[in-house]
């Protein structure tokens, strides 16, 4: 069951100028995100859903209103900073797998653990014991262009949990996927969540977002209904 609250945004605006023109992203979002819930963030084009992901996952930064991860105020940090909590409190699971082409399954998997300055044979035990976690034992020494789009999500997987994190987010995980690999995906994400993970999926697909316990849909750049499955 969910616990203690993990993620507070308070009034959070976003507003980009393109020349003379104010685009107004995000509209006074206030929401809170508690340990080990599932949620699915959904929405029309245009909405502010990867806005909102980029804005979690500290890419990108509000213009105005706070944001609260993990009980720390994130929304003054300097760039070093944020970069320290990309590494060492958030995953991330995306579309296109950003995977490192020239890097193998067991080296793309522990990139996280390179930037937190783990030595070297601790990172890459780790990251093996990670690809044991998502079914490519027998593909470590794989490069991406060597795997299937399921294989190379389940990598991006990996890579998400390799550094223990507070929260997971996914923008469309199955986006680029044909419905059995995508169906395997789904999969691992529950399953994650129900043991302990906390995930937090950007979607645009109605049946994947039933299988989430709670989904908030965006509107215009503003929460327009927020509810529990």
């Amino acid at each position: 069951m969910p616990g203690d609250v993990i993620i507070r945004l308070e009034n959070v605006t976003k507003t980009y100028t393109m020349g003379a023109v104010e685009v107004h992203a995000l509209r006074g979002v206030t929401l809170s995100f508690t340990q080990g819930e599932y949620v699915s963030i959904m929405g029309p084009s245009g909405c502010g859903k990867s806005t909102l992901l980029n804005l979690l996952g500290c890419l990108d930064r509000p213009s105005a209103g706070r944001y609260e991860l993990g009980g720390s105020e994130l929304s003054l940090l300097d760039d070093d900073m944020l970069s320290e909590i990309r590494c060492g409190r958030l995953g991330f699971i995306f579309q296109s797998y950003n995977l490192i082409p020239q890097l193998n399954v067991i080296e793309n998997i522990g990139v996280p653990l390179y930037y937190q300055g783990r030595p070297e044979r601790e990172s890459l035990e780790m990251a093996a014991e990670f690809a044991e976690r998502v079914g490519l034992s027998e593909r470590l020494h794989h490069r991406p262009y060597e795997l299937s789009g399921g294989q190379q999500q389940r990598v991006a997987i990996a890579r998400a949990l390799v550094n223990d994190p507070l929260v997971i987010l996914a923008d469309e995980p199955t986006g680029n996927l044909d419905s059995a690999s995508g169906t395997e995906i789904l999969s691992i994400l529950d399953d994650l969540n129900k043991q302990g993970k906390t995930l937090i999926m950007v979607t645009h697909d109605e049946h994947i977002a039933d299988r989430s316990m709670r989904v908030v849909r965006l509107r215009d750049g503003e929460v327009v209904s927020d509810v529990w499955n």
